[in-house]
Protein backbone atom coordinates (compact mmCIF):
# COMPACT_ATOMS: atom_id res chain seq x y z
CA UNK A 1 0.00 0.00 0.00
CA UNK A 2 2.80 2.38 0.90
CA UNK A 3 4.46 1.80 -2.47
CA UNK A 4 1.20 2.61 -4.25
CA UNK A 5 0.74 5.85 -2.32
CA UNK A 6 4.35 6.80 -3.07
CA UNK A 7 3.64 6.27 -6.77
CA UNK A 8 0.59 8.49 -6.47
CA UNK A 9 2.74 11.19 -4.88
CA UNK A 10 5.28 10.91 -7.68
CA UNK A 11 2.45 11.79 -10.05
CA UNK A 12 0.77 14.40 -7.83
CA UNK A 13 3.05 15.64 -4.99
CA UNK A 14 0.36 18.02 -3.75
CA UNK A 15 -2.28 15.35 -3.17
CA UNK A 16 -3.20 15.68 0.53
CA UNK A 17 -5.16 12.44 0.51
CA UNK A 18 -2.18 10.46 -0.74
CA UNK A 19 0.05 11.97 1.97
CA UNK A 20 -2.59 11.14 4.58
CA UNK A 21 -3.02 7.54 3.38
CA UNK A 22 0.73 6.97 3.14
CA UNK A 23 1.04 8.23 6.72
CA UNK A 24 -1.55 5.67 7.82
CA UNK A 25 0.45 2.94 6.07
CA UNK A 26 3.68 4.06 7.74
CA UNK A 27 1.95 4.01 11.12
CA UNK A 28 0.76 0.45 10.49
CA UNK A 29 4.36 -0.49 9.69
CA UNK A 30 5.56 0.98 13.00
CA UNK A 31 7.45 3.81 11.25
CA UNK A 32 5.90 6.42 13.49
CA UNK A 33 8.33 9.32 13.04
CA UNK A 34 7.91 9.08 9.26
CA UNK A 35 4.15 8.85 9.66
CA UNK A 36 4.03 12.10 11.65
CA UNK A 37 6.03 13.87 8.93
CA UNK A 38 3.57 12.64 6.27
CA UNK A 39 0.61 13.83 8.34
CA UNK A 40 2.35 17.19 8.65
CA UNK A 41 2.73 17.36 4.86
CA UNK A 42 -0.93 16.48 4.33
CA UNK A 43 -1.93 19.22 6.76
CA UNK A 44 0.29 21.80 5.10
CA UNK A 45 -1.71 21.18 1.94
CA UNK A 46 -5.12 20.74 3.62
CA UNK A 47 -5.10 22.34 7.10
CA UNK A 48 -8.82 21.57 7.54
CA UNK A 49 -8.30 17.79 7.16
CA UNK A 50 -9.79 16.79 10.52
CA UNK A 51 -9.05 13.07 10.13
CA UNK A 52 -5.38 13.84 9.47
CA UNK A 53 -5.23 15.84 12.71
CA UNK A 54 -6.86 12.93 14.57
CA UNK A 55 -4.54 10.30 13.09
CA UNK A 56 -1.55 12.50 13.81
CA UNK A 57 -2.70 12.83 17.42
CA UNK A 58 -3.17 9.08 17.79
CA UNK A 59 0.32 8.44 16.41
CA UNK A 60 1.86 10.98 18.77
CA UNK A 61 0.08 9.31 21.70
CA UNK A 62 1.68 6.00 20.73
CA UNK A 63 5.01 7.80 20.96
CA UNK A 64 4.14 9.18 24.43
CA UNK A 65 4.26 12.72 22.96
CA UNK A 66 1.06 13.57 24.76
CA UNK A 67 1.20 17.37 24.71
CA UNK A 68 1.67 17.35 20.94
CA UNK A 69 -1.14 14.78 20.62
CA UNK A 70 -3.47 16.96 22.66
CA UNK A 71 -2.73 19.88 20.34
CA UNK A 72 -3.55 17.73 17.28
CA UNK A 73 -6.90 16.61 18.66
CA UNK A 74 -7.73 20.20 19.59
CA UNK A 75 -6.91 21.33 16.04
CA UNK A 76 -9.27 18.64 14.71
CA UNK A 77 -12.01 19.98 16.99
CA UNK A 78 -11.35 23.51 15.76
CA UNK A 79 -12.26 22.20 12.30
CA UNK A 80 -15.12 19.92 13.38
CA UNK A 81 -16.28 20.70 16.95
CA UNK A 82 -18.53 17.63 17.07
CA UNK A 83 -16.06 15.13 15.60
CA UNK A 84 -16.60 12.07 17.76
CA UNK A 85 -13.15 10.48 17.33
CA UNK A 86 -11.44 13.80 18.03
CA UNK A 87 -13.42 14.16 21.26
CA UNK A 88 -12.37 10.69 22.43
CA UNK A 89 -8.72 11.24 21.53
CA UNK A 90 -8.70 14.67 23.12
CA UNK A 91 -10.27 13.32 26.31
CA UNK A 92 -7.68 10.56 26.63
CA UNK A 93 -4.80 12.97 26.05
CA UNK A 94 -6.18 15.47 28.57
CA UNK A 95 -6.49 12.76 31.22
CA UNK A 96 -2.85 11.78 30.70
CA UNK A 97 -1.91 15.45 31.12
CA UNK A 98 -3.91 15.51 34.39
CA UNK A 99 -6.47 17.91 32.92
CA UNK A 100 -9.35 15.64 33.79
CA UNK A 101 -11.94 18.40 34.18
CA UNK A 102 -11.46 19.25 30.51
CA UNK A 103 -11.39 15.54 29.62
CA UNK A 104 -14.75 15.04 31.31
CA UNK A 105 -16.28 17.72 29.07
CA UNK A 106 -15.00 15.81 26.00
CA UNK A 107 -16.37 12.47 27.15
CA UNK A 108 -19.75 13.92 28.13
CA UNK A 109 -20.05 15.55 24.73
CA UNK A 110 -19.07 12.27 23.03
CA UNK A 111 -21.67 10.39 25.09
CA UNK A 112 -24.27 12.86 23.88
CA UNK A 113 -23.36 12.04 20.27
CA UNK A 114 -22.97 8.23 20.43
CA UNK A 115 -23.97 7.01 23.92
CA UNK A 116 -23.69 3.30 23.07
CA UNK A 117 -20.09 3.46 21.81
CA UNK A 118 -17.94 0.62 23.12
CA UNK A 119 -15.89 1.41 26.24
CA UNK A 120 -16.86 5.11 26.27
CA UNK A 121 -18.94 4.82 29.44
CA UNK A 122 -15.88 3.48 31.29
CA UNK A 123 -13.71 6.41 30.10
CA UNK A 124 -16.31 8.86 31.36
CA UNK A 125 -16.74 7.08 34.69
CA UNK A 126 -12.98 6.76 35.33
CA UNK A 127 -12.57 10.47 34.61
CA UNK A 128 -15.19 11.30 37.23
CA UNK A 129 -13.26 9.15 39.69
CA UNK A 130 -9.99 10.88 38.80
CA UNK A 131 -11.70 14.15 39.71
CA UNK A 132 -13.36 12.77 42.85
CA UNK A 133 -16.57 14.03 41.24
CA UNK A 134 -19.05 11.79 43.02
CA UNK A 135 -22.29 13.36 41.83
CA UNK A 136 -24.42 10.45 40.60
CA UNK A 137 -21.53 8.02 41.07
CA UNK A 138 -23.54 5.31 42.85
CA UNK A 139 -26.04 5.22 39.99
CA UNK A 140 -23.22 5.16 37.45
CA UNK A 141 -21.68 2.13 39.16
CA UNK A 142 -25.07 0.40 39.03
CA UNK A 143 -25.36 1.23 35.32
CA UNK A 144 -21.86 -0.12 34.72
CA UNK A 145 -22.71 -3.41 36.45
CA UNK A 146 -25.92 -3.72 34.46
CA UNK A 147 -24.11 -3.09 31.19
CA UNK A 148 -21.45 -5.70 32.01
CA UNK A 149 -24.09 -8.24 33.01
CA UNK A 150 -25.91 -7.57 29.73
CA UNK A 151 -22.76 -8.37 27.75
CA UNK A 152 -22.06 -4.80 26.65
CA UNK A 153 -18.51 -3.55 26.13
CA UNK A 154 -18.96 -0.75 28.64
CA UNK A 155 -15.38 -0.22 29.84
CA UNK A 156 -11.79 -1.12 29.20
CA UNK A 157 -10.35 -3.29 32.00
CA UNK A 158 -8.21 -0.86 34.01
CA UNK A 159 -11.02 1.48 35.19
CA UNK A 160 -12.93 -1.52 36.56
CA UNK A 161 -10.36 -2.09 39.31
CA UNK A 162 -11.50 0.99 41.25
CA UNK A 163 -15.21 0.18 40.96
CA UNK A 164 -17.42 -2.02 43.17
CA UNK A 165 -17.90 -4.58 40.37
CA UNK A 166 -17.38 -8.14 41.53
CA UNK A 167 -14.38 -10.21 40.50
CA UNK A 168 -16.69 -12.31 38.29
CA UNK A 169 -17.96 -9.18 36.52
CA UNK A 170 -14.40 -7.93 36.04
CA UNK A 171 -13.42 -11.22 34.43
CA UNK A 172 -16.44 -11.16 32.12
CA UNK A 173 -15.80 -7.58 30.96
CA UNK A 174 -12.06 -8.17 30.53
CA UNK A 175 -12.55 -11.32 28.45
CA UNK A 176 -14.79 -9.43 26.04
CA UNK A 177 -12.32 -6.57 25.82
CA UNK A 178 -9.35 -8.89 25.17
CA UNK A 179 -11.23 -10.68 22.38
CA UNK A 180 -12.34 -7.36 20.88
CA UNK A 181 -9.08 -5.40 21.14
CA UNK A 182 -6.36 -8.08 21.15
CA UNK A 183 -7.63 -11.30 19.57
CA UNK A 184 -5.22 -14.20 19.25
CA UNK A 185 -3.29 -14.12 15.98
CA UNK A 186 -4.50 -16.59 13.36
CA UNK A 187 -0.84 -17.32 12.58
CA UNK A 188 1.06 -17.33 15.88
CA UNK A 189 4.75 -16.51 15.80
CA UNK A 190 5.77 -19.52 17.90
CA UNK A 191 4.56 -22.66 16.17
CA UNK A 192 5.49 -25.32 18.67
CA UNK A 193 9.26 -25.43 18.15
CA UNK A 194 11.26 -27.18 20.88
CA UNK A 195 14.22 -25.22 22.15
CA UNK A 196 17.34 -26.75 23.64
CA UNK A 197 19.05 -24.31 25.96
CA UNK A 198 21.48 -24.72 28.84
CA UNK A 199 19.59 -21.96 30.62
CA UNK A 200 15.91 -21.03 30.79
CA UNK A 201 15.42 -17.87 28.74
CA UNK A 202 13.10 -15.33 30.35
CA UNK A 203 11.85 -12.30 28.42
CA UNK A 204 10.39 -9.39 30.39
CA UNK A 205 8.18 -7.06 28.31
CA UNK A 206 7.36 -3.57 29.55
CA UNK A 207 6.89 0.06 28.55
CA UNK A 208 8.07 1.04 32.03
CA UNK A 209 11.82 0.37 32.00
CA UNK A 210 12.59 3.87 33.33
CA UNK A 211 11.78 5.91 36.45
CA UNK A 212 8.44 4.19 36.99
CA UNK A 213 6.88 2.31 39.89
CA UNK A 214 7.14 -1.08 38.19
CA UNK A 215 10.86 -0.54 37.61
CA UNK A 216 11.40 0.72 41.15
CA UNK A 217 9.87 -2.48 42.52
CA UNK A 218 11.63 -4.92 40.22
CA UNK A 219 15.13 -3.54 39.49
CA UNK A 220 16.86 -5.68 42.10
CA UNK A 221 15.00 -8.78 40.88
CA UNK A 222 16.61 -8.46 37.46
CA UNK A 223 20.02 -7.99 39.07
CA UNK A 224 19.51 -10.99 41.36
CA UNK A 225 18.56 -13.69 38.85
CA UNK A 226 20.79 -16.77 38.98
CA UNK A 227 22.77 -16.48 35.76
CA UNK A 228 23.91 -20.10 35.97
CA UNK A 229 20.33 -21.24 35.30
CA UNK A 230 18.58 -18.26 33.72
CA UNK A 231 19.23 -15.84 30.89
CA UNK A 232 17.07 -12.73 31.06
CA UNK A 233 16.15 -10.26 28.34
CA UNK A 234 14.29 -6.96 28.46
CA UNK A 235 11.99 -6.04 25.57
CA UNK A 236 11.38 -2.34 26.07
CA UNK A 237 8.21 -1.03 24.43
CA UNK A 238 8.35 2.42 25.99
CA UNK A 239 10.08 5.57 24.77
CA UNK A 240 13.86 5.88 24.89
CA UNK A 241 15.22 7.15 28.20
CA UNK A 242 18.53 7.96 29.82
CA UNK A 243 17.42 8.37 33.42
CA UNK A 244 19.31 6.64 36.27
CA UNK A 245 16.79 3.80 36.48
CA UNK A 246 17.07 3.07 32.76
CA UNK A 247 20.84 2.90 33.07
CA UNK A 248 20.55 0.55 36.04
CA UNK A 249 18.14 -1.72 34.19
CA UNK A 250 20.20 -1.78 31.01
CA UNK A 251 23.10 -3.10 33.08
CA UNK A 252 20.89 -5.60 34.94
CA UNK A 253 19.76 -7.62 31.91
CA UNK A 254 21.77 -10.01 29.78
CA UNK A 255 20.11 -8.42 26.77
CA UNK A 256 18.22 -5.10 26.69
CA UNK A 257 16.32 -4.58 23.44
CA UNK A 258 14.73 -1.21 22.68
CA UNK A 259 11.74 -1.87 20.40
CA UNK A 260 9.72 1.28 20.97
CA UNK A 261 8.86 1.92 17.32
CA UNK A 262 8.44 -1.73 16.32
CA UNK A 263 5.05 -3.30 15.59
CA UNK A 264 3.60 -5.94 17.90
CA UNK A 265 4.31 -8.60 15.31
CA UNK A 266 7.92 -7.48 14.87
CA UNK A 267 8.53 -7.54 18.63
CA UNK A 268 6.99 -11.00 18.89
CA UNK A 269 9.18 -12.22 16.03
CA UNK A 270 12.29 -10.80 17.71
CA UNK A 271 11.47 -12.67 20.93
CA UNK A 272 10.84 -15.86 18.94
CA UNK A 273 14.17 -15.43 17.13
CA UNK A 274 15.82 -15.04 20.54
CA UNK A 275 14.15 -18.35 21.48
CA UNK A 276 12.57 -16.99 24.65
CA UNK A 277 11.15 -19.82 26.77
CA UNK A 278 8.91 -17.73 29.03
CA UNK A 279 7.53 -14.31 28.04
CA UNK A 280 6.50 -12.19 31.04
CA UNK A 281 4.12 -9.25 30.60
CA UNK A 282 4.80 -6.57 33.25
CA UNK A 283 2.17 -4.13 31.94
CA UNK A 284 -1.25 -5.72 31.61
CA UNK A 285 -3.83 -3.07 30.73
CA UNK A 286 -1.81 -0.11 31.99
CA UNK A 287 -0.60 2.88 29.98
CA UNK A 288 1.78 1.99 27.17
CA UNK A 289 1.37 -1.78 27.51
CA UNK A 290 1.48 -3.78 24.28
CA UNK A 291 -0.93 -6.69 24.73
CA UNK A 292 -0.88 -7.32 20.99
CA UNK A 293 2.63 -8.77 21.36
CA UNK A 294 1.31 -11.63 23.46
CA UNK A 295 -1.63 -12.12 21.10
CA UNK A 296 1.02 -13.09 18.52
CA UNK A 297 2.28 -15.87 20.89
CA UNK A 298 6.04 -15.14 20.87
CA UNK A 299 6.98 -17.87 23.36
CA UNK A 300 5.97 -21.38 24.50
CA UNK A 301 4.94 -20.03 27.93
CA UNK A 302 3.33 -16.62 28.54
CA UNK A 303 2.74 -15.15 31.99
CA UNK A 304 1.33 -11.93 33.44
CA UNK A 305 3.04 -10.39 36.45
CA UNK A 306 3.20 -7.33 38.71
CA UNK A 307 1.96 -4.38 36.65
CA UNK A 308 -1.75 -5.21 36.51
CA UNK A 309 -3.82 -6.48 39.43
CA UNK A 310 -6.39 -8.68 37.73
CA UNK A 311 -6.92 -11.24 35.01
CA UNK A 312 -5.83 -10.49 31.45
CA UNK A 313 -8.92 -12.31 30.17
CA UNK A 314 -6.95 -13.62 27.18
CA UNK A 315 -6.68 -17.29 26.25
CA UNK A 316 -3.08 -16.87 25.09
CA UNK A 317 -1.93 -15.86 28.60
CA UNK A 318 -1.03 -19.13 30.29
CA UNK A 319 -0.26 -18.00 33.83
CA UNK A 320 -0.86 -15.20 36.31
CA UNK A 321 1.92 -14.96 38.90
CA UNK A 322 0.31 -14.15 42.24
CA UNK A 323 0.04 -15.62 45.75
CA UNK A 324 -2.50 -17.35 48.00
CA UNK A 325 -3.72 -14.07 49.52
CA UNK A 326 -4.40 -11.98 46.41
CA UNK A 327 -5.76 -15.02 44.54
CA UNK A 328 -7.04 -17.61 47.04
CA UNK A 329 -7.78 -21.07 45.70
CA UNK A 330 -11.54 -20.50 45.89
CA UNK A 331 -11.15 -17.36 43.70
CA UNK A 332 -9.54 -19.12 40.75
CA UNK A 333 -12.75 -19.01 38.73
CA UNK A 334 -12.27 -15.23 38.45
CA UNK A 335 -9.13 -15.64 36.31
CA UNK A 336 -8.70 -17.01 32.80
CA UNK A 337 -5.05 -17.85 33.52
CA UNK A 338 -3.73 -20.67 35.64
CA UNK A 339 -2.52 -19.25 38.93
CA UNK A 340 1.13 -19.53 39.95
CA UNK A 341 0.95 -19.03 43.70
CA UNK A 342 4.25 -17.78 45.09
CA UNK A 343 4.97 -18.40 48.75
CA UNK A 344 4.90 -15.43 51.15
CA UNK A 345 4.12 -12.57 48.73
CA UNK A 346 3.65 -11.98 45.01
CA UNK A 347 5.12 -8.47 44.98
CA UNK A 348 8.83 -8.05 44.52
CA UNK A 349 10.55 -5.16 46.29
CA UNK A 350 13.90 -3.45 46.01
CA UNK A 351 15.83 -3.80 49.27
CA UNK A 352 18.39 -1.26 48.03
CA UNK A 353 16.00 1.71 48.19
CA UNK A 354 17.68 4.58 50.01
CA UNK A 355 15.77 6.74 52.48
CA UNK A 356 16.95 10.33 52.77
CA UNK A 357 18.57 11.43 56.02
CA UNK A 358 17.34 14.99 55.56
CA UNK A 359 15.52 16.21 58.70
CA UNK A 360 12.09 16.43 57.08
CA UNK A 361 10.12 17.63 60.08
CA UNK A 362 6.38 18.12 60.16
CA UNK A 363 6.94 21.85 60.03
CA UNK A 364 9.04 21.49 56.86
CA UNK A 365 6.29 19.36 55.33
CA UNK A 366 3.42 21.73 56.14
CA UNK A 367 1.97 19.49 58.86
CA UNK A 368 0.89 20.48 62.37
CA UNK A 369 3.65 19.73 64.87
CA UNK A 370 1.17 18.13 67.30
CA UNK A 371 -1.75 15.80 66.67
CA UNK A 372 -2.35 12.60 64.73
CA UNK A 373 -1.46 12.48 61.01
CA UNK A 374 -3.40 10.04 58.84
CA UNK A 375 -1.56 9.50 55.55
CA UNK A 376 -3.30 8.43 52.32
CA UNK A 377 -0.96 8.88 49.36
CA UNK A 378 -2.97 6.91 46.80
CA UNK A 379 -4.06 8.26 43.42
CA UNK A 380 -7.30 10.23 43.41
CA UNK A 381 -9.29 7.67 41.38
CA UNK A 382 -8.69 5.10 44.13
CA UNK A 383 -10.46 7.25 46.72
CA UNK A 384 -14.03 5.97 46.88
CA UNK A 385 -16.78 8.01 48.57
CA UNK A 386 -17.29 5.22 51.12
CA UNK A 387 -13.62 5.27 52.13
CA UNK A 388 -13.37 9.07 52.17
CA UNK A 389 -16.41 9.37 54.44
CA UNK A 390 -14.72 6.99 56.90
CA UNK A 391 -11.69 9.27 56.87
CA UNK A 392 -13.91 12.30 57.48
CA UNK A 393 -15.62 10.57 60.39
CA UNK A 394 -12.19 9.92 61.91
CA UNK A 395 -11.27 13.59 61.55
CA UNK A 396 -14.60 14.58 63.06
CA UNK A 397 -14.04 12.34 66.10
CA UNK A 398 -10.37 13.31 66.57
CA UNK A 399 -10.10 17.08 66.82
CA UNK A 400 -6.31 17.22 66.59
CA UNK A 401 -6.00 14.96 63.52
CA UNK A 402 -5.32 15.79 59.87
CA UNK A 403 -5.50 13.85 56.62
CA UNK A 404 -2.33 13.99 54.49
CA UNK A 405 -3.04 13.36 50.81
CA UNK A 406 -1.00 13.26 47.61
CA UNK A 407 -0.93 16.47 45.64
CA UNK A 408 -3.68 16.63 43.03
CA UNK A 409 -4.98 18.99 40.33
CA UNK A 410 -7.04 21.88 41.65
CA UNK A 411 -10.46 20.39 40.69
CA UNK A 412 -9.73 17.34 42.85
CA UNK A 413 -8.80 19.52 45.83
CA UNK A 414 -11.96 21.58 45.35
CA UNK A 415 -14.18 18.50 45.21
CA UNK A 416 -12.63 16.89 48.30
CA UNK A 417 -12.76 20.17 50.20
CA UNK A 418 -16.45 20.47 49.32
CA UNK A 419 -17.13 16.95 50.63
CA UNK A 420 -15.30 17.78 53.87
CA UNK A 421 -17.21 21.02 54.32
CA UNK A 422 -20.54 19.28 53.72
CA UNK A 423 -19.51 16.75 56.37
CA UNK A 424 -18.69 19.44 58.90
CA UNK A 425 -14.91 19.05 58.71
CA UNK A 426 -12.70 22.08 58.11
CA UNK A 427 -11.15 21.59 54.62
CA UNK A 428 -7.90 23.02 56.01
CA UNK A 429 -7.44 19.66 57.75
CA UNK A 430 -6.92 18.09 54.31
CA UNK A 431 -3.23 18.70 53.63
CA UNK A 432 -1.85 17.95 50.16
CA UNK A 433 1.78 16.82 49.90
CA UNK A 434 3.64 18.29 46.90
CA UNK A 435 5.28 15.86 44.53
CA UNK A 436 8.89 14.89 45.31
CA UNK A 437 10.83 13.79 42.24
CA UNK A 438 13.51 12.06 44.34
CA UNK A 439 12.25 8.76 45.74
CA UNK A 440 14.60 8.88 48.75
CA UNK A 441 13.02 12.16 49.90
CA UNK A 442 9.51 10.85 49.30
CA UNK A 443 10.29 7.79 51.43
CA UNK A 444 11.67 9.95 54.25
CA UNK A 445 8.52 11.99 54.62
CA UNK A 446 6.41 8.92 55.44
CA UNK A 447 8.11 9.05 58.83
CA UNK A 448 6.26 12.27 59.66
CA UNK A 449 2.91 10.41 59.59
CA UNK A 450 1.35 8.15 62.21
CA UNK A 451 -0.77 5.74 60.16
CA UNK A 452 -1.30 5.02 56.47
CA UNK A 453 -4.98 4.57 55.56
CA UNK A 454 -5.34 2.38 52.48
CA UNK A 455 -8.08 2.72 49.89
CA UNK A 456 -10.80 0.24 48.92
CA UNK A 457 -11.54 -1.47 46.55
CA UNK A 458 -8.22 -0.56 44.87
CA UNK A 459 -5.38 -0.84 47.39
CA UNK A 460 -2.02 0.82 47.39
CA UNK A 461 0.64 -1.34 45.72
CA UNK A 462 4.09 0.24 45.41
CA UNK A 463 2.93 3.06 47.70
CA UNK A 464 2.10 0.57 50.46
CA UNK A 465 5.55 -1.00 50.05
CA UNK A 466 7.10 2.47 50.31
CA UNK A 467 5.22 3.23 53.52
CA UNK A 468 6.21 -0.09 55.13
CA UNK A 469 9.84 0.27 54.01
CA UNK A 470 9.92 3.74 55.59
CA UNK A 471 8.42 2.42 58.84
CA UNK A 472 4.82 3.60 58.54
CA UNK A 473 2.11 1.04 59.43
CA UNK A 474 -0.59 0.50 56.77
CA UNK A 475 -4.22 -0.17 57.71
CA UNK A 476 -6.24 -1.90 55.00
CA UNK A 477 -9.59 -3.47 54.26
CA UNK A 478 -9.55 -6.65 52.14
CA UNK A 479 -12.18 -7.52 49.54
CA UNK A 480 -12.83 -10.12 46.85
CA UNK A 481 -10.80 -8.75 43.95
CA UNK A 482 -7.04 -9.00 43.43
CA UNK A 483 -6.70 -5.19 43.58
CA UNK A 484 -8.46 -5.12 46.96
CA UNK A 485 -6.15 -7.72 48.53
CA UNK A 486 -2.66 -6.48 47.60
CA UNK A 487 -1.80 -4.70 50.83
CA UNK A 488 -3.11 -7.71 52.77
CA UNK A 489 -0.42 -9.75 51.04
CA UNK A 490 2.24 -7.16 51.91
CA UNK A 491 1.18 -6.96 55.54
CA UNK A 492 1.17 -10.74 55.90
CA UNK A 493 4.68 -10.95 54.46
CA UNK A 494 5.94 -8.42 57.00
CA UNK A 495 4.11 -9.93 59.95
CA UNK A 496 1.52 -7.20 60.58
CA UNK A 497 -1.69 -9.12 59.97
CA UNK A 498 -3.39 -7.21 62.79
CA UNK A 499 -3.69 -4.32 60.32
CA UNK A 500 -5.79 -6.35 57.88
CA UNK A 501 -9.54 -5.75 58.28
CA UNK A 502 -12.48 -7.32 56.50
CA UNK A 503 -15.28 -4.78 56.75
CA UNK A 504 -16.06 -1.06 56.85
CA UNK A 505 -16.87 -1.21 60.55
CA UNK A 506 -13.69 -3.07 61.47
CA UNK A 507 -11.50 -0.75 59.36
CA UNK A 508 -12.98 2.36 60.95
CA UNK A 509 -12.88 0.99 64.49
CA UNK A 510 -9.24 -0.10 64.17
CA UNK A 511 -8.20 3.29 62.79
CA UNK A 512 -10.01 5.11 65.60
CA UNK A 513 -8.52 2.86 68.26
CA UNK A 514 -4.98 3.38 66.97
CA UNK A 515 -5.37 7.14 66.62
CA UNK A 516 -6.81 7.41 70.12
CA UNK A 517 -4.02 5.27 71.60
CA UNK A 518 -0.64 6.53 70.35
CA UNK A 519 1.16 3.89 72.42
CA UNK A 520 -0.33 1.19 70.17
CA UNK A 521 0.99 2.96 67.09
CA UNK A 522 4.42 3.18 68.69
CA UNK A 523 4.39 -0.59 69.30
CA UNK A 524 3.41 -1.21 65.67
CA UNK A 525 6.24 1.01 64.43
CA UNK A 526 8.76 -0.80 66.64
CA UNK A 527 7.50 -4.15 65.38
CA UNK A 528 7.69 -2.97 61.78
CA UNK A 529 11.27 -1.76 62.26
CA UNK A 530 12.29 -5.25 63.42
CA UNK A 531 10.21 -7.17 60.87
CA UNK A 532 11.56 -5.17 57.96
CA UNK A 533 14.82 -7.13 58.23
CA UNK A 534 13.52 -10.44 59.61
CA UNK A 535 10.45 -11.07 57.46
CA UNK A 536 10.34 -11.92 53.74
CA UNK A 537 8.65 -8.83 52.24
CA UNK A 538 11.89 -6.99 51.54
CA UNK A 539 14.14 -10.02 51.10
CA UNK A 540 14.66 -9.66 47.37
CA UNK A 541 17.15 -12.51 47.05
CA UNK A 542 14.70 -14.90 48.70
CA UNK A 543 11.84 -13.65 46.51
CA UNK A 544 13.97 -14.15 43.39
CA UNK A 545 14.58 -17.78 44.33
CA UNK A 546 10.84 -18.35 44.69
CA UNK A 547 10.09 -16.72 41.34
CA UNK A 548 12.80 -18.82 39.72
CA UNK A 549 11.20 -21.93 41.23
CA UNK A 550 7.98 -20.83 39.51
CA UNK A 551 9.73 -20.32 36.17
CA UNK A 552 11.41 -23.70 36.47
CA UNK A 553 8.11 -25.50 37.04
CA UNK A 554 6.34 -23.60 34.25
CA UNK A 555 9.18 -24.48 31.88
CA UNK A 556 9.25 -28.13 33.01
CA UNK A 557 5.56 -28.55 32.24
CA UNK A 558 5.95 -27.02 28.79
CA UNK A 559 9.01 -29.13 27.99
CA UNK A 560 7.11 -32.26 29.07
CA UNK A 561 4.22 -31.45 26.76
CA UNK A 562 1.87 -30.73 29.68
CA UNK A 563 -0.77 -28.02 29.48
CA UNK A 564 -0.53 -25.09 31.91
CA UNK A 565 -1.99 -25.84 35.32
CA UNK A 566 -2.23 -24.18 38.71
CA UNK A 567 1.10 -24.18 40.54
CA UNK A 568 1.53 -23.70 44.29
CA UNK A 569 5.09 -23.32 45.51
CA UNK A 570 6.56 -23.95 48.93
CA UNK A 571 8.83 -21.44 50.63
CA UNK A 572 12.56 -22.07 50.67
CA UNK A 573 14.13 -23.05 53.98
Amino acid sequence: ALASYDQALDIDPGNAGAHYNSANALRALGRLDEAVLRYDRALEIAPDHAEAWISRGTTLQHQFRVSAAEDSFRRALDVEPDNFNALIGHGNALNTLKRSADALVCFEKALGIKPETEFLFGHWLHTKQLLCDWDGLEGAFADLGAKVDAGENASTPFPLLATPLSAAQQRSATERYAERAYPAAEEPVWKGEKYRHDKIRIGYFSADFHLHRVAQLSAELFESHDRSHFEISAYSCGPPSDDPMRRRLTAAFDRFVDLFDATDRAIAERARDDEIDIAVDLGGYTQGARNGIFAQRPAPVQAAYLGYASTMGARYMDYLIADAIVTPEDHRAFYTEKIVSLPECFQVNDSQKVISTLPLTRKHLGLPEAGFVFCAFNNSYKISPETFYIWLRLLHMLDDSVLWLSDAPEPVKVNLAHEAEQFGVDPARLIFAPRFDALHNHLARFRAADLFLDTFPYNAHATASDALWAGLPVLMRAGETYASRVSASLLTAIGLTELITGSVAEYEARALDLAATPAKVAVLKEKLAVNRTTHPLFNTARFTCHLEDAFTEMHRRAESGLAPDHISLSARD
